[in-house]
């Protein structure tokens, strides 16, 4: 039997390298397995916990939506989060046995709200479940998770078990991570204890998949270091240094070791500049597929909507199941 894998990315601004590496890079092989049944949402609700204007939520959703496909996602049921009313749905009854206790203890939240906790909205505290709901909708078996949404994955799981206890039944299954390679978690080229992020405010901390070749070379190149000439490895000491490598090490399938064998006497100007032409090598199809798709929206549109037919076809036996056993009629 296959076993199903849910994930999805918020559809706000450019989808960058981290994104690639730490995410879709592993989607693209999973989608070929044949042990596999592949979900993969366009987060928009998620997307407005920040408030943004309605046409770049539109643009965003559509650009992303053309990201996955030239990515080489083409083969997986990829859908629009609100497209399935059933997301909202289930979140709004999980929201309605979740602890506030245990959402407040999200590290996430604290981070996104501030110092002005009181004054975030509530779709940001509760994001949590609502990412409960994505996940146990479809009985996912597997979530494939960076480091820093394991704790969100891990009250998915606590979820599950009140509404298992609650009922006396497997309900839900309790689905466990997936964490691969060794940059699923992708830093800021401006700062490499700071994960790579399409919020941040400077452009030039990131390599957005729809990058030109000028802007990669400009990127790469004013990219932090430190002031040792010689390339080595250590992420506590040289976390920038330690951030390329790792890119380089994803994307060319090259060990760490061979990476600093190649480059041992050499300054980081060599190794910048052959960092920025392996990037531009790895994105160059992506960027022109994306371009292409762009030009065809009709086309994507079609794509998420027969990604959302087939996710609602799954989406609704589950809150079927799930409405008799609360007892709605």
């Amino acid at each position: 039997m296959k076993k199903t894998v849910v994930s999805g990315a918020q559809s706000s601004g450019n989808l960058h390298l981290g994104n690639y590496l730490g995410a879709i890079i592993h989607w693209v092989r999973m989608q070929h397995d044949p042990s596999y049944e592949c979900f993969f949402f366009l987060a928009d609700l998620h997307a407005i916990t920040i408030d943004r204007p309605p046409l770049e939520l539109r643009s965003s959703v559509l650009s992303s939506a053309a990201l996955y496909l030239a990515s080489g996602l083409g083969s997986s049921n990829i859908f629009m989060q609100s497209s399935v009313r059933e997301h909202t749905e289930l979140a709004w009854i999980l929201n309605c046995i979740t602890p506030i206790g245990w959402l407040k203890r999200m590290t996430q939240f604290k981070d996104k709200a501030g110092k002005d906790q009181d004054g975030a909205n509530l779709g940001l505290f509760s994001y949590p479940v609502l990412m409960a709901a994505d996940i146990l909708l479809y009985n996912a078996d597997f979530v494939p998770v960076g480091d820093d949404q394991k704790q969100h994955l891990e009250l998915t799981r606590d979820i599950a078990g009140i509404v298992n206890r609650k009922f006396g039944q497997s309900v839900f299954k309790l689905p466990e991570p997936l964490i691969q390679g060794t940059s699923t978690r992708v830093m800021s080229l401006r700062d490499g204890r700071a994960k790579m992020s399409k919020s941040d405010p400077s452009d030039f901390s990131r390599i957005n998949l729809s990058d030109t070749t000028d802007q990669i070379y400009q990127k790469i190149k004013k990219a932090k270091t430190d002031s040792i000439s010689e390339i080595s490895y250590d992420s506590d000491t040289r976390p920038e240094i330690a951030n390329l490598i790792n890119i380089y090490s994803s994307l060319s399938g090259n060990k760490i070791e061979q990476i600093l064998a190649q480059y041992q006497g050499t300054g980081c100007a060599k190794f910048k500049n052959d960092l920025a032409e392996l990037i531009i090598t790895s994105l160059g199809p992506i960027n022109k597929s994306y371009n292409d798709l762009m030009n065809n929206q009709d086309y994507l549109l079609k794509m998420l909507q027969d990604g959302a037919a087939t996710a609602s076809n799954v989406a609704a036996a589950t809150m079927s199941k799930v409405k008799e056993l609360f007892g709605f009629v």
